[in-house]
């Protein structure tokens, strides 16, 4: 048993004790708080919805709401209710093992996944960093003191992070659905607001502990030399014998990081009472969801931008910095749609604002097709110049960025009354090679992509004890 425990912590993972709530699952399971971040007509109906039952709704703080200004009484609130629910018998008990889930959504059907804990002593998101766990996308340091004061001193978890696995023979999930489904799930029901459905079987043998420990080994002993020509390691200057690539984090990243940022708190203040060893905690660990990159039910969605506070010319005018800027008329929206989603030598963005006045005075609907020869990623080049421009313009203009999942929620906002708003439409995403693009060349620019639609996101639903 010793071994196998050393096997498990070496691939940085640990068994958790898992709690699953009673009750109605319909109710309970909403979906992660950093979506429809301007739809507040979405989490309002959310609230209708879970009314009157227990709900991680009570659980978590939806980002549409981070500017309110009630912070602190909000997580006051957060922390109260979990700990109610723990007194009052809400839960069916902790139970020591993983979750292997299916989920259909309205997109796609049968989506794989495993619950399980990570070690945060093996992630690090910083761009330099080359841990076992790696972040896929830029971190923004000033996002992550909401999410810690949630998490700090926080009863319980429970997790909207999705960790990838670079499993191109489709070794580990498959196999392990065919284990768990010799037993009924323990959960299976609807998810609101037309998200399709989900099911759990739960892993709670060492045999199955094992097979998940014998394939990821498989995977952790490829991916050293993986990703670079010549049988090199996973990065250049990394030392023979380094930490492979063994998870990237997909979505969830900055909640990841926050809890990164909990346990670097909690071993430097129990650093001299444990006689130089690393402190025991469940903070040490994050609930998470382990996907294949390869499931067929995943696909990779761009997270287009809307910019507030500036104009078309304006926002046409800032592109115009891109390598190889061009522009023209797409021929209305569906044009526009249809020619950004074409391969090109390039990139390619749609810009569209509506209800727009254009330089003739005319008021209308506004539509560019901007095109650049920066090859690659599309955010590589897009979201440098975008920081720039709205940190030259601090504190002479109130102008901001939100990213949005969805091409027609990127319309509606260009659309909505009342509020000076352009829309900047990406290009699709592919999927394949992300593990190596970010081996060679560290995180992704921020909000890179979307692993599916916003509907499709991760619903919470299981819990663990924390503090």
């Amino acid at each position: 048993m010793k071994d196998f425990q050393q096997k498990i912590a070496a691939l940085g993972l640990m068994i958790p004790e898992i709690m699953l709530p009673r009750g109605d699952l319909r109710k309970w399971a909403v979906i992660a708080c950093d979506q429809f971040t301007q739809d507040r007509d979405y989490w309002e109906n959310v609230k209708n919805a879970a009314a009157g039952a227990p709900s991680t709704l009570n659980l978590i703080f939806p980002e549409v709401f981070l500017s309110d200004g009630d912070m602190p009484r909000r997580i006051k609130d957060i922390h109260e209710t979990m700990m109610r629910y723990l007194d009052r018998g809400i839960f069916a008990g902790a139970r020591r093992g993983c979750v292997y889930l299916e989920r259909d959504t309205p997109f796609q059907r049968g989506r794989r996944g495993l619950v399980a804990a990570v070690d945060l002593e093996q992630y690090d998101w910083t761009p330099s960093a080359r841990p076992l766990i790696r972040s896929t996308e830029g971190t923004v340091p000033e996002r992550l003191p909401p999410r810690m004061d949630i998490r700090r001193d926080a009863p319980l978890e429970t997790p909207h992070i999705l960790l990838l696995i670079d499993d191109e023979t489709e070794s580990l999930l498959p196999a392990l659905g065919e284990r768990a489904k010799k037993a009924p799930p323990v959960y299976q029901s609807g998810l609101m607001a037309g998200s399709g459905s989900i099911s759990g079987w739960f892993l709670d043998k060492e045999e199955d502990w094992a097979f998940i420990t014998e394939k990821l080994e498989e995977l952790a002993r490829r991916a050293l030399t993986r990703y670079l020509p010549g049988g090199q390691d996973v990065s250049a200057g990394e030392e023979k014998g380094g930490s492979p690539f063994l998870f990237a984090a997909g979505d969830g990243n900055h909640s990841l990081a926050a809890a990164k940022g909990i346990w670097e708190e909690y071993k430097k203040a129990h650093s001299d009472t444990n006689g130089g060893a690393l402190p025991e905690h469940p903070c040490r660990y994050a609930l998470v969801e382990i996907e294949n990159i390869y499931d067929p039910a995943i696909t990779f969605e761009p997270i287009h931008r809307v910019i507030f506070g500036m104009n078309f010319d304006e926002v046409l005018a800032v592109l115009a910095g891109l390598p190889g800027f061009s522009s023209r008329e797409p021929g209305g929206r569906e044009g526009l749609i249809r020619l950004t989603a074409e391969p090109c030598a390039g990139n390619r963005f749609g810009i569209v604002a509506c209800n727009a006045v254009s330089g003739g005075g005319a008021f209308g609907n506004r539509y560019a097709l901007v095109e650049t020869s920066a090859g690659g990623i599309a955010t590589a080049e897009l979201q440098p110049l975008l920081d720039r421009h709205l940190a030259q313009a601090a504190g002479s203009r109130s102008l901001s960025i939100d990213y949005i999942h969805g091409a027609e929620e990127l319309f509606r906002l260009a659309s909505a009354s009342g509020r000076q708003a352009v829309g900047i439409l990406l290009p699709p995403v592919k999927k394949a090679g992300l593990f190596e693009t970010v081996a060679r060349s560290g995180p992704l620019p921020r909000k890179s992509f979307s692993m599916g639609e916003a509907v499709e996101k991760r619903f919470y639903l299981e819990c663990r004890r924390l503090f």
